[in-house]
């Protein structure tokens, strides 16, 4: 100090917060960078982008593709029959999406088949889209073939167009049971169709579906239908679906299975022949003594029962061979009761 004046030295103000962060806490643009801004403007990062992400890993099913190939041959013919027309049938896709997802992106008016798997009790669906709604009931009503494409007028559909439709899906699921049949037997029923995909919830929105993605052309006209089998209808399957190629044996499960039986052959047990059976108090056998005789009531001719374990197994004749005593069997062995 001097003078009047008081002279303060310089003090260091503390370092600014870092970005995103408030008196030790994250503001809104550090939550906004751990979690993924949801603006409109921009896109979806940090752990939003996981959570929500549209990739799904699935296990690829050769066994379903190859059933699916084999489906649009077989179907080709059957429109063929149905429509007199040329009709060309492709297989587009056979991709994974969640149940969610796709009820989200059926395109209406369209029709939703809700069918039934009995052997594996569950069901599936399958859609047809309303430029293949017109063309097939155009076809089977003898309407004239043009190259322009329908007027959808957002109306309902009426009785005759969706009893013609089903037509259609019948002879669809009918021709995937018969390509399905080698590899497992699969009856398909079509229960009923809906216009709504409300009312056509057979699994969860987060559950994780096969979808094939089929393609019908009738001379111009045409459109394409999904066949979706939720991964928990296929689950009893799954296993045969999922082989590279039809009757493929897995090789630890053989090593195995040859063990085991290897192993049970050479297993030893102990066969124990009962002479007779005889009741006697509990008085009379500790009054038993060396020396006394037991009456079995049987004779040295009757069949005897052959236990392992105590299990009676077979009957068998005593005898004598080379000085020791011998039994031979007198029945097969029993594969239950003993008779």
């Amino acid at each position: 100090m001097s003078g009047d004046f008081m002279e303060f030295d310089d003090f260091a103000l503390p370092d600014p917060p870092a970005p995103g962060v408030v008196g030790g806490a994250l503001d809104q643009a550090g939550i906004d960078a751990l979690f993924g801004d949801v603006g409109p403007e921009r896109a979806r990062t940090g752990l939003k982008a996981v959570i929500e992400s549209d990739v799904i890993s699935y296990e690829r099913l050769p066994m379903l593709e190859v059933a699916y190939d084999r489906m649009v041959r077989q179907f080709a013919t059957s429109m063929r029959n149905l429509t007199s027309d040329a009709i060309d049938v492709s297989l587009e896709e056979v991709t994974s999406i969640r149940f969610g997802d796709f009820m989200g992106h059926v395109a209406l008016p369209a029709m939703i088949g809700v069918f039934r798997v009995e052997e594996w009790r569950n069901y599936g669906l399958i859609t047809v889209e309303s430029g293949l709604i017109y063309a097939v009931v155009d076809a089977l009503l003898g309407g004239r073939r043009s190259g322009a494409r329908p007027v959808i007028d957002g109306r309902g559909f009426t009785g005759i167009e969706t009893g013609l439709v089903a037509r259609m899906l019948n002879l669809a699921l009918d021709d995937l049971g018969a390509a399905m049949r080698p590899i497992t037997p699969a009856t398909m029923t079509l229960e009923r169709i809906e216009t709504s995909p409300r009312f056509a919830s057979i699994a969860g929105p987060t559950n994780v579906c096969t979808m094939a993605t089929l393609r019908v052309d009738m001379d111009g006209r045409g459109g394409c239908f999904n066949v979706l089998l939720p991964y928990a209808t296929i689950e009893p399957v799954r296993y045969l679906l999922a082989q590279r190629f039809m009757g493929e044996a897995l090789g630890p499960e053989n090593i195995w299975g040859a063990h085991m039986a290897a192993e049970i052959r050479n297993t030893e047990v102990a066969i124990d022949v009962v002479l007779g059976e005889t009741l006697m108090t509990l008085g009379d056998v500790r009054a038993l003594a060396p020396g006394q005789t037991l009456t079995l009531g049987r004779r040295p001719d009757d069949p005897l029962e052959v236990h392992v374990g105590g299990v009676p197994l077979a009957r068998a004749t005593i005898g004598q061979r080379r000085n020791n005593i011998a039994v031979r069997l007198a029945t097969d062995v029993a594969r239950g009761p003993l008779k």
